[in-house]
């Protein structure tokens, strides 16, 4: 299982080309060999595939543009292709719960010619697929991997957002088995106060990514993505190094 560098950490670094190209290095010079490219400037297909290579790292996934994965399929494929990304992800629902059974629906089609193409469609989990369920009892994880079969939908667990949305991570691990080829890793810290706070990998006080890392890998996980939306004013890569330090002292790297 590899580690890798959720872009979004750094998102106020990736909002022009030349700053998303400077970004790369800095995360390359990190250690990190592998990132997911989303919460950036507009890129250029070609573009990417060439600043990756030039600073040795690969993109796993993506968080792209729905509407365009849903009404532009083809060639959203034919771009990922571009940059060797097999993983296309959406991070989430616009509308929320509201607007899941129609997600399902508009997204079937999307999904079934991914996969026919060679990629795969991924699904990325807040708390609020957890805290919001259905008449029949099933929260909306439940219900989209009811849904979607496994071909057609996988996940992109984000650690932080299972526990905040009041679900066990290593539940869903086992419940999702073989559907989190790319995860998020991502740790929380409960504050004297009871505040729930983002942290670095390893700075968190609810989660043992040791147990979480045995978990994912006999699930099948191939990437595991690094991912801290807030850095508490502190720098974002200076957190990322933090986290590779720490995976990469229990086995990762």
């Amino acid at each position: 299982m590899k580690i890798g560098a959720q872009l979004y950490t750094v998102h106020g670094f990736c909002q022009t080309l030349d700053d998303l190209a400077e970004t790369f290095k800095k995360i390359a010079d990190i250690g990190y060999t592998t990132v997911q490219v989303s919460g950036t400037c507009p890129y250029e297909a070609d573009w990417l595939a060439e600043q990756l290579k030039k600073n040795g790292l690969t993109c796993g996934i993506t968080h792209y543009n729905l509407d365009r994965i849903l009404h532009d399929t083809a060639k959203v494929v034919e771009e990922h292709k571009t940059f060797s990304c097999s993983y296309i992800g959406v991070g989430g629902i616009p509308g929320g719960f509201g607007k899941v059974s129609d997600f399902a629906k508009d997204a079937k089609a999307a999904a079934g010619l991914i996969h026919d193409s060679g990629c795969h469609f991924m699904y990325h989990n807040h708390s609020w697929e957890y805290e919001n369920k259905f008449a029949d009892g099933r929260n909306v994880m439940e219900f989209l991997s009811d849904t979607f079969t496994a071909e057609e939908m996988g996940f992109t667990l984000d650690t932080y957002w299972v526990k905040y949305g009041g679900a066990d991570p290593l539940d869903e691990i086992k419940r999702l088995r073989g559907r989190l080829p790319v995860v998020h890793y991502k740790d929380m810290k409960i504050l004297d106060d009871g505040t729930r706070q983002m942290q670095w990998i390893g700075g968190g006080n609810t989660m043992d990514f040791e147990k979480l890392t045995e978990a994912f890998a006999a699930a099948g996980t191939q990437y595991a993505y690094v991912e801290q939306d807030d850095c508490n004013g502190e720098d974002p890569f200076l957190c990322l190094k933090r986290s590779y330090d720490y995976l990469c002292s229990i086995g990762l790297n």
